[in-house]
């Protein structure tokens, strides 16, 4: 991706915002959602470490005043996803989504994509949608457009999912939200083709997208969602990404969803993430952590239909003096539910990962299956991981288990490795190739399992 020099960025002020609603020219209810959420950011201050979701993240050096609304970029050249990318080379393999026992096994075609939307810097600068789908009654593309054109049917769904008054970042994310994504699938359309929303930045560069998936009873879907460029860690400057995604999986319905962030390692990173499952509804949700300088992320799941089942994966990688922190809830509100959440994370140089878990139960929960494991792969002995699980039930009859474990790799892993003729790097890949093996094995499509691969592989270095 190139982008030719950025203007200055507008501050995140009250005039911004103004400016940014004449200009979008929707509804009269999004503007007011956005002046709400504005007056709630104009009376916060930063979270401080008080918070226990943010007691391990250290925000000294994030400046607010250092970002804003940046103005269209001139694109010299496009941006690319590595998900869009791996979906464009792969092969046809018709996975089933098996592993959700229960399940219509309709199957995935990988070799092409059903949409696209692609924005740079806060603006969209693709938008496409297979007419085929579009004749089905499927909508999907920029929010400014289908709010325009389907207000009606998103309303009730818009800012619905996620709590937009969660903290300072939630509420500016909430005002100055831009180039946002939209996916809704009316009941029993099953969408066999991928779709894939990328937001890239440049040097400097602001993102504050929102992705609002919406799927009606019986459908089926998925979506890829990506983020990538930004400065680097090294560079004059980096990035600012303030976002959320909002899911909602009608009953009887089936998503797979594939959550990317790959932002350049300059860019500091902060999102609200949340599905709601209804009855018989199964939500298969991949999550990839590869990029940023800094990254706080919350990842709910809330089963709030019988029967409602929902897999979580994450695998993340991280390097340098990155530091990512993760907090993910199961919530269980309703009985016979299943969630299964699975993390692994791999750690080089001085970097730090933290996974902080609940599990939790309602009163009216019963018959809950929740499970919840954290894995930590140690590269370097300056490197540290901190796993927080955690149970809270109210319920009696029920089964919930989880576990963590860190540590180093093994040196007669490494030594055997290197005594049938690999070197110390390819030792290193193989033996985290092998720890991440259990998480990629639960990725149902091929090029994404294998472009995630790729992508961790060529970050590796030798073990120190």
């Amino acid at each position: 991706m190139t982008v030719a020099t950025a203007a200055p960025a507008t501050a995140f002020d009250r005039d911004a915002l103004e400016t940014l609603i004449v200009a979008d020219s929707l509804p009269p209810w999004v503007a007011d959602k956005r002046r709400a959420a504005y007056e709630a950011c104009a009376s916060l201050g930063l979270p401080d470490r008080r918070s226990e979701h943010w007691m391990r993240t250290d925000l000294r050096l994030f400046k607010p005043k250092a970002w804003g609304l940046r103005p269209r970029p001139a694109v010299v050249s496009p941006p690319v996803g590595l998900l869009a990318e791996a979906i464009a080379a792969g092969t046809t393999a018709n996975e089933t989504s098996a592993d959700l026992p229960g399940q219509p096994t309709h199957p995935v075609a990988e070799t092409s994509l059903g949409g696209r939307l692609v924005s740079l810097d806060g603006h969209v600068i693709r938008e496409e949608l297979d007419p085929g789908l579009a004749r089905l009654g499927v909508v999907f593309g920029a929010a400014e457009r289908v709010l325009a054109e389907h207000g009606p049917a998103i309303e009730p769904h818009w800012f619905s999912v996620i709590d937009a008054r969660a903290d300072w970042f939630a509420t500016l994310h909430a005002a100055f939200h831009r180039a946002s994504a939209i996916l809704y699938v009316p009941a029993g359309v099953k969408v066999r083709e991928p779709l894939s929303v990328l937001a890239a930045i440049g040097p400097g560069g602001v993102d504050t997208s929102h992705v609002l998936v919406v799927l009606g009873e019986g459908a089926e879907a998925t979506l890829l969602t990506e983020t990538a460029g930004g400065g680097d860690a090294a560079g004059p400057v980096g990035g600012f990404h303030c976002g959320g995604t909002e899911i909602v999986v009608g009953r009887g319905a089936f998503l797979r969803m594939v959550n990317l962030q790959n932002w350049n390692t300059g860019v500091w990173h902060f999102a609200r993430q949340k599905a709601v499952v209804h009855q018989n509804g199964r939500l298969q949700w991949t999550l990839g952590a590869l990029g940023s300088r800094l990254s706080q992320v919350a990842q709910d799941v809330a089963l709030a239909g019988r029967n409602a089942d929902a897999q979580v994966n994450g695998v993340m990688f991280t390097e340098g003096r990155q530091h990512l922190v993760y907090n993910t809830l199961q919530h269980h509100e309703a009985p016979s539910c299943k969630s299964d959440l699975l993390y692994k994370g791999a750690l080089q140089d001085r970097s730090r990962l933290v996974w902080r878990g609940m599990i939790k139960v309602d009163k009216a929960a019963q018959k809950t299956d929740g499970y919840q494991r954290n894995d930590n792969l140690m590269l370097s002995a300056e490197a540290r991981a901190d796993s927080i699980p955690g149970l809270e039930i109210e319920a009696d009859d029920v089964r919930c288990t989880h576990g963590a474990t860190s540590g180093r790799v093994d040196a007669e892993q490494l030594f055997y490795a290197q005594a049938r003729g690999l070197s110390a790097d390819e030792a290193a890949r193989l033996v985290v190739a092998g720890f991440f093996q259990q998480v990629f094995d639960r990725i149902t499509i091929v090029p994404v399992r294998e472009a995630l691969a790729r992508a961790i592989g060529s970050r590796i270095r030798r073990v120190s």
